[in-house]
């Protein structure tokens, strides 16, 4: 949905009525996660993708039917072989969709979720995908601390409250089932509660204010993370250098990366680049970082620097199962030789290491290409 937030935004505001069509359910391959949405308004206006192009003809017919009755509707879009002029996902998956109008109490819970977004505010959008259809398509909005919104019923919104806040709190997305008033046995199954997690960018920190990090910091971005380039050195630390980081700190790396753990600004979504390939500096850093449960720690050095490194850490009391989170040398084996190479090689091993991917050549594998 952040694709097509601040339009929203803006069409929540106006009153307009409108139809979002969401994602709920993935089977095999597909080209967009569980939460994509497209929205299309009474007079035709699209916003969004779910599926890159090959049901989005068929969602925005079924989303024009439901501007016109008001009641949400369920479909599902699969491959055919049998059928070549059946709507479906070339790819071969299956996903399931659910349209439902946005207006009066929607709107006002869709605009408190994109309200928060726009503020970097962590936030959930909690919405009924299946179960009763008097039921379907309800919706809350789930912060920290609060909630709008209902579900249907005072039990189902108590549990759905619950578990909505404890994703919120992994930022990660994910489905539960209920029985119709709120019980918690997966068993009965007849409530299913989509919940879509939009939490602050995660953090990327890039220690060693170098041509390669001024690189990083762009893919960086770019990728979506807020970018923190670290240094002790000031003559090199300066933000003309790396105009495209959040946040240009002149620090020692393990005093600045202690702070944040310390005030808990420190998530298993940060990422630690760590490309100095100085003992004085790196050492304390990656031996702190390596202690610390974050989503990637990868530092820059040649073989016989890691080596070196890999026996100080040892020294320093990093046991076996910390040495094999430290990503050295750092990045993908793609030939890389430029700072735009390697921090594409980087990235691509964080991007490879959050969803547990091998990283080889898609020709060479088999099964799912969208993992999720």
């Amino acid at each position: 949905m952040i694709e097509i937030a601040a339009d929203l935004r803006q069409w929540c505001e106006d009153g307009r009525p409108f139809a979002l069509a969401t994602v709920t359910g993935i089977r095999g391959s597909a080209p967009r996660g569980a939460g994509a949405c497209v929205a299309v308004d009474a007079g035709g206006q699209v916003l969004g993708s779910i599926s890159g192009g090959c049901v989005e003809g068929a969602v925005y017919d079924l989303a024009r039917d439901v501007l016109a009755t008001g009641e949400p509707q369920c479909a599902e879009f699969g491959y055919s072989d049998s059928d070549a002029f059946a709507v479906g996902l070339s790819c071969g998956g299956t996903i399931e969709v659910l349209v439902r109008p946005v207006t009066g109490t929607a709107r006002a819970v869709l605009s408190r979720v994109l309200g928060a977004m726009a503020e970097c505010r962590p936030v959930a959008l909690t919405t009924v995908v299946g179960g009763p259809a008097h039921l379907l398509g309800a919706t809350m909005a789930i912060t920290e601390h609060d909630g709008a919104g209902s579900l249907g019923h005072p039990g189902l919104d108590l549990a759905a409250s619950r578990d909505s806040r404890a994703l919120l709190a992994l930022g990660r997305d994910g489905a539960h089932h209920y029985d119709p008033h709120g019980g918690c046995d997966p068993a009965a199954g007849e409530v299913t509660v989509l919940t879509t997690v939009h939490s602050t960018p995660p953090q990327m920190l890039v220690y060693g204010a170098i041509d390669f990090a001024a690189a990083v910091s762009r893919i960086g971005k770019f990728l979506g993370y807020r970018v923190t380039v670290c240094d002790a050195r000031e003559v090199f630390t300066t933000a003309q250098r790396f105009p495209a980081a959040d946040e240009v700190v002149v620090d020692w790396p393990h005093r600045h990366l202690r702070a944040l753990a310390d005030s808990g600004a420190l998530d298993t979504r940060t990422v630690v680049c760590v490309l100095t390939h100085d003992a004085k500096f790196d050492l304390p850093l990656l031996e702190l970082a390596l202690r610390l449960p974050l989503g990637y720690v990868g530092a820059m050095g040649s073989r016989r620097t890691d080596a070196q490194r890999r026996n100080d850490l040892r020294a320093a009391g990093l046991g076996p199962a910390a040495l094999a989170r430290l990503h050295s040398p750092i990045g993908l084996d793609i030939g890389a030789t430029t700072p735009e190479e390697t921090a594409l090689s980087i990235t691509a091993e964080i991007i490879a290491t959050r969803v547990g991917a091998p990283g080889r050549r898609l020709s060479t594998t088999s099964g799912p290409i969208h993992r999720r």
